[in-house]
């Protein structure tokens, strides 16, 4: 049977507050005067329970942080996306708009100019060279016969004996879904944009578009 020296535990931990309700009983048991012992202890009762009570409203509002916290973090990452969204859609209008104003052009004089945006530091403008290859790349491809809806459906359809930079037009190709459908997430670095270029430009030299 446990005595008075005894710490006080719960089930599970030590009980804290038990433990606060002992201590300052003893502090403020020896107060002088006539009912002193008393008064210490109804001192010590109503100093635990406040620390009972303040801990309480800390836990509710510890509680309410997390969840607004929680709250943040899944609202970031939809804005995130969203973000990405309007990213792709930027590259996308850019591609429509250089289709208006330039897509009337001369092979060649088209190569030219994505040879001059991959020549440049800005990644929207390596982005912008690629998207307008690939444009190139799919009109070779109706030119020549190649049949399918989509350029990755035309590759297929092309034999490697015929289409010796199939392959080429394959990396290539990817390359510029990456850039169209990835969104902020995909991190086009200049090394990757001049070699895709390369390889369109291979492609297009087999079928003497440049």
């Amino acid at each position: 049977m446990g005595d008075s020296n005894d710490v006080l535990f719960n089930e599970y931990s030590l009980d804290f507050f038990a433990f606060l309700g002992l201590l300052f009983e003893r502090l403020f048991s020896g107060v002088s005067g006539g009912g002193g012992g008393q008064n210490g202890e109804e001192l010590a009762v109503a100093i635990v329970s406040w620390l009972s009570q303040a801990w309480s409203i800390f836990s509710v509002f510890s509680w309410f942080l997390s969840i607004l916290f929680i709250f943040g973090l899944i609202y970031a990452y939809i804005r995130h996306g969203q973000l990405g969204l309007v990213e792709v859609e930027g590259i996308l209008h850019q591609e429509r708009l250089y289709q208006e104003l330039y897509g009337k052009k001369e092979g060649n004089q088209r190569w030219r100019d994505v040879e001059m945006h991959i020549t440049g530091d800005n990644p929207n403008d390596w982005k912008l060279a690629i998207i307008e290859a690939d444009v190139m790349l799919e009109e070779i491809l109706n030119q020549a016969g190649y049949a399918g809806t989509t350029i990755g459906d035309k590759l297929k359809s092309a034999s490697p004996t015929s289409f010796t930079t199939v392959q080429q037009a394959w990396r290539a190709h990817n390359v510029r879904n990456q850039v169209a459908h990835g969104g902020a997430d995909f991190v086009l670095t200049k090394k990757t944009a001049q070699e895709t270029i390369a390889q369109y430009k291979m492609v297009f030299q087999e079928f003497g578009a440049v």
